[in-house]
């Protein structure tokens, strides 16, 4: 298992490399029937909860994208993970960076 953390640094280790940024991006569309759905929903306010699955599926894709391409570099670690979304009709699109790293037990 990785470590990840939002943070510069992990408690209990010390950064022994840089290794640079990493990322992932995905871009999730809906499906005709979700649109429908969730336009009707929309028209009455509240919680749109088919939107928040596909927001929350994008955000974990993007998250093990990410890790992946940690995994890649040869890091057990990333640091500063962050979270970008940009305004797309019709889809979601998230990338989630970082910076990856080789940390070691303090």
């Amino acid at each position: 298992m990785m470590n990840t953390t939002t943070a510069f640094e992990l408690p209990g280790f010390h950064v022994r490399k840089s290794l640079g940024v990493v990322r992932g991006i995905t871009v999730r569309t809906r499906s005709l029937p979700m649109s429908i759905v969730g336009g009707l929903r929309t028209l009455f306010g509240g919680r749109v909860g088919i939107f928040s699955d596909l927001c929350e599926a994008a955000r974990e894709e993007s998250f093990q994208l990410m890790l992946s391409h940690a995994k890649r570099l040869g890091a057990n670690a990333v640091v500063g993970v962050r979270y970008d979304t940009g305004p797309m009709v019709g889809a979601a699109e998230v990338l989630c960076y970082g910076t990856a790293v080789i940390a070691e037990v303090a």
